[in-house]
């Protein structure tokens, strides 16, 4: 397993979980890029149109009476995208557990910076678009993508600190649980109260099984893809049922890990098989549901799961006619000016007024320079962004604008905060001018 090197945060180790999840997202960018660059290509070649015909092929599930028909794009982004949403869930949770977010004043930096860098966004977006078809986009420009984001700080070696690195995780972490409200909030429509009350019921099934140690995996699974289908039906987007199921998925182990060293001290050169049974089952019991669950799924929705929705939503022919449609031009325009000017203003200004109220410090090893370079860093909102511009319009045009709007902004959000960041010597303090 890659690990940060110690150097980059004197006297401090990151968790165990925290590397692995650092080090994954930040290899996720890379092929969520590739992805991301095919889908424009094929998207721009002489085969456009095998593109966007692949992508509406009708794929249906039947079983007796019940019939389930999507395309291959709706299929992506309610299905394999609720995976992705469901490891997003566990991340939170291990924070809430036992991450930056369990201490309020730890928490209380990143978690305000991320409100700015979400409100001013919105906000820009609605100053662009006010009155027009794309108003309801204001979501769009609200999301961080940790994957990219990670991966390019990740280029940057060790003038990104450790500490900064967790800043931004935590920062991209608060900035999901906000795209989560979003779309629970602002782009669900149609409620069938019925279904929803159905997908409540399972999540009440779910803890009624944790509270009975009920361990057996395929039951778990059984439940959460009938909530899933419930919460399809409902109105409420499907991705959220992966959400409510990764926070309830238990992210304290059941035994401590002491106990379990002690165990395997104590065995015998050769151990019977009874006392090698015992060891296995109390090292599984030693790490969490959640931590074993996010080790096993996060590589899959990292490397597989996430480039796929890339290459099924990224692809946009690049024109000067796509942004000819009405208020398609203003789309674009706002989403390029939330991304790169919202996110610089609203976490540097949101950090400052925390630092300047004595609510929260910088980290270690911290200088406010970085401090705008990752708020730069934080524009790329890749992934995120353009599921909410699926949910925010029916009118492909839009849709398409906004895409071509997360693209540009994305790519100029990662430059300047590379620059910003590159001129920042390790340990904060900026590269000294030549004379």
């Amino acid at each position: 397993m890659s690990t940060l090197p110690p150097s980059a945060l004197p006297g401090r180790r990151l968790p165990r979980a925290v590397q692995h999840f650092l080090h994954t997202e930040s290899a996720g960018g890379i092929v969520l890029l590739v992805g991301a660059l095919a889908a424009l290509v094929w998207a721009n070649s002489p085969w456009q149109s095998s593109y966007e015909a692949l992508w509406s092929t009708e794929l249906a599930v039947e079983l007796g009476p019940l019939r389930l028909s999507e395309d291959l794009r709706h299929w992506v982004n309610d299905g394999l995208m609720a995976l992705f949403f469901f490891v997003i869930g566990l991340e939170i949770k291990r924070e809430l557990v036992h991450g930056e977010l369990r201490d309020p004043r730890s928490a209380a930096l990143p978690a305000l910076a991320a409100l700015g860098g979400m409100v001013a966004p919105a906000l820009l977006y609605l100053l662009v678009t006010a009155g027009g078809p794309g108003s309801q986009g204001w979501g769009i420009p609200m999301a961080t993508d940790i994957a990219f984001a990670l991966g390019v700080v990740a280029l940057l070696g060790r003038r990104v600190p450790s500490s900064l690195k967790l800043f931004l995780l935590t920062l991209a972490i608060v900035d999901d649980i906000g795209a989560i409200l979003v779309i629970a909030v602002a782009y669900s429509s149609g409620l069938d109260l019925v279904a929803l009350a159905g997908a409540g019921a399972g999540l009440v099934v779910v803890v009624a099984l944790r509270r009975a140690q009920v361990t057996w995996v395929p039951i778990y699974v059984g439940v959460g893809v009938a909530v899933w289908l419930a919460t399809l039906v409902s109105g409420v987007h499907a991705t959220l049922a992966g959400v409510a199921l990764g926070l309830l998925t238990p992210a304290s182990p059941l035994a401590p890990a002491a106990v379990a060293r002690e165990w395997a001290e104590d065995l015998a050169d050769e151990p019977s098989p009874g006392e090698l049974v015992g060891m296995t089952r109390l090292a599984k019991a030693s790490v969490s549901v959640a931590e074993r669950l996010a080790h096993a799924l996060h590589p899959f929705t990292s490397f597989v799961v996430v480039p796929i929705f890339a290459l099924a939503n990224a692809g946009v022919a690049v024109s000067a006619a796509a942004l000819s449609g009405g208020g398609t031009a203003a789309v674009a325009t706002g989403v390029v000016l939330g991304l790169v000017v919202g996110k610089v203003v609203g976490i540097t200004a949101f950090s400052w007024l925390t630092v300047r109220l004595g609510l929260g410090t910088l980290p270690p090893e911290v200088g406010w320079g970085q401090i705008v370079g990752i708020a730069a860093i934080a524009g790329i909102g890749f992934t995120v962004s353009l599921f909410i511009a699926g949910l925010a319009f029916d009118d492909p045009a839009l849709v398409d604008g906004a895409k071509l709007g997360i693209l540009v902004a994305s790519t100029i959000a990662a430059l300047l905060g590379c620059l910003a960041l590159a001129r920042q010597a390790p340990g904060g303090a900026p590269e000294p001018e030549q004379p």
